[in-house]
């Protein structure tokens, strides 16, 4: 059972009210206030279980945090008439963008409910292994939002109380060390408090899927320490989950489509993932473009719709050329194109891919457009819902096959290039791809990187990575690197430095006298 899918629609989120008349001692029941709210297991869960709907939030997964990460790739490319979009993809975006500002609220809402969680579950009288599973959850969600900021606005604010304990609240940016500290040590604790899976614990969790796990801290530690370059501490961890012996559970499915697919969700290659109701199953009138959640919320994806075709969708970006190219490079052992490519462009070519989206084509012979997360193709679904905005498909935050690569790129960096070579085959097998020990034997560790950096972006486009790799990797001031971007994007033409990130939200400013500006303001 997927508790966010079936659940979370109907938490009781925690509202701080106004005080009640001092003639009457009366708590109203709509509007809970901390002190009558924090008091047993079942507000517990429904607190950590609010944590996990900021996520599926516009703000969040559901639309524009995918669609602003991606954007700025050089695999994505804007093709919007609104321009805050637009401006996105080739770096000359405003701070008093609303987009911009709502996915700097969704993650700050986020936190604020991690922290309360782990402000006043620990003093709830419990179940002690349910208890620490759900501060376990927020140390994770947690994580994962500061994760996401630093990666989005680079220098932001930790903070890791709630207001109502502080007189002057106005929390100040922190400097990268700060930021990357906290964020390695929220997904230490929740690997250190987290089950391997919910099928064997006892309590209300029992079986449900969709939780964060032991390894999904683990990963995610894994991933940050390599964005930071400690990479003999990412090798530890990633070792962990390739490795074992407690958490070597993943694998890769047999079909890549099926990570992208409103079926097979939450399997052997998920880490983790956000769950989007099927709005076959979960009814609701109002989709989830921000806000607090209400009992008619759809709980449903808008990424499908927002990637889809002209006429199908709103077709707000497109794949570039040099992706769809990239997957034609290398041919597979029977010498066709690499599957990859029909999973993530739609695309015709007669004799080889000539019906998508129900065949609405638009300049046939030119035209490409995003796949992954749209409903082209997908059985059970017609053409007219092709590009719906009642999308069903969970969003992948970290699959298997991330890891493997980033394990590989982690040992590359280690001075371990041969090493390196058979997780990067596990990933290349899948699709039938030659073995790289023989068509690139003993590459060097310059080599290596590159090759890493042609795997990554042919297994992981237009997943909310790229941008990351390219400003991790440190291509954008390197002029040789920098003019390869500029050659795959032309968004890159306008990029200037700083402004890799999205600016912090003017509004932020104006009523922060503590937040600084970033380089991209």
């Amino acid at each position: 059972m997927k508790f966010i899918k079936y659940k979370l629609l109907f938490v009781v989120l925690i509202m701080i009210a106004s005080a009640c008349d001092d003639k009457l001692d009366v708590v109203n029941p709509n509007s809970q206030t901390a002190e009558n709210y924090w008091k047993n297991q079942d507000q517990a869960v429904a607190a950590v279980n609010a944590v996990y709907t900021g996520f599926i939030t516009d703000g969040g997964y559901m639309r524009m945090y995918p669609a602003l990460t991606d954007g700025r790739g050089d695999d994505f490319t804007g093709d919007s008439p609104w321009q805050d979009l637009v401006q996105v993809a080739n770096f000359t975006i405003f701070p008093t963008s609303d987009p911009v500002r709502w996915i700097w609220e969704a993650h700050y809402q986020i936190v604020y409910r991690a922290n309360q969680v782990l402000t006043y579950v620990p003093d709830i009288e419990m179940e002690e292994d349910l208890k620490q599973r759900l501060l376990g959850q927020a140390y994770f969600l947690r994580g994962l939002a500061f994760f996401n900021l630093a990666n989005t606005y680079k220098e932001i604010p930790i903070i890791t109380v709630i207001p109502e304990f502080q007189d002057d609240y106005y929390p100040e940016t922190d400097t990268e060390e700060v930021i990357w500290s906290q964020i390695f040590d929220d997904f230490e604790k929740a690997k250190s408090l987290l089950p391997i899976s919910y099928n064997s614990v006892v309590g209300p969790d029992q079986g449900q899927m969709g939780r964060a796990t032991k390894g999904a801290a683990t990963g995610m530690l894994g991933k940050a320490l390599l964005y930071r370059k400690e990479w003999k501490r990412a090798i530890e961890e990633f070792k962990l989950l390739v490795e074992g012996p407690e958490l070597n559970v993943y694998s890769l499915v047999p079909d890549y489509r099926d990570n992208f697919k409103p079926f097979n969700e939450n399997n052997s290659e998920s880490l983790f993932e956000i769950q989007f109701a099927d709005p076959n199953t979960v009814g609701g009138s109002i989709y989830n473009y921000g806000g607090e959640p209400q009992a008619n919320w759809r709980q449903v994806s808008s990424v499908g719709h927002t990637y889809a075709m002209e006429g199908v969708g709103y077709s707000d970006f497109l794949p570039t050329h040099w992706i769809f190219e990239e997957f034609k490079e290398e041919k597979t052992l029977d010498g066709d194109y690499d599957p990859r490519l029909f999973s993530t462009i739609s695309f015709y070519e007669e004799g080889v891919s000539e019906i998508a989206y129900g065949g609405r084509w638009i300049n046939p012979e030119t035209s490409i457009y995003p796949k992954k997360y749209t409903h082209d193709g997908i059985e059970g679904y017609t053409n007219e819902n092709n590009g719906t905005e009642n999308s069903g498909i969970n969003y992948r935050i970290l699959r298997y096959a991330d890891v493997l690569l980033m394990y590989a790129e982690a040992l590359n960096e280690d001075g371990r290039t041969d090493e390196a070579y058979q997780y990067i085959q596990e990933v290349r097998d899948r699709v039938e791809l030659p073995d790289l020990t023989t068509v690139r034997p003993d590459m060097t560790a310059e080599e290596m990187r590159d090759q890493i950096a042609h795997e990554r972006a042919l297994e992981l486009a237009i997943e909310s990575i790229r941008i990351h790799d390219i400003i991790r990797w440190g291509w954008l001031y390197d002029s040789e690197k920098l003019a390869e971007l500029k050659a795959h994007d032309s968004d890159f033409d306008s990029w200037t430095p700083g402004n890799e990130y999205l600016p912090i939200p003017q509004i932020e400013l104006d009523v922060n006298k503590n937040l600084k500006p970033n380089s991209a303001n």
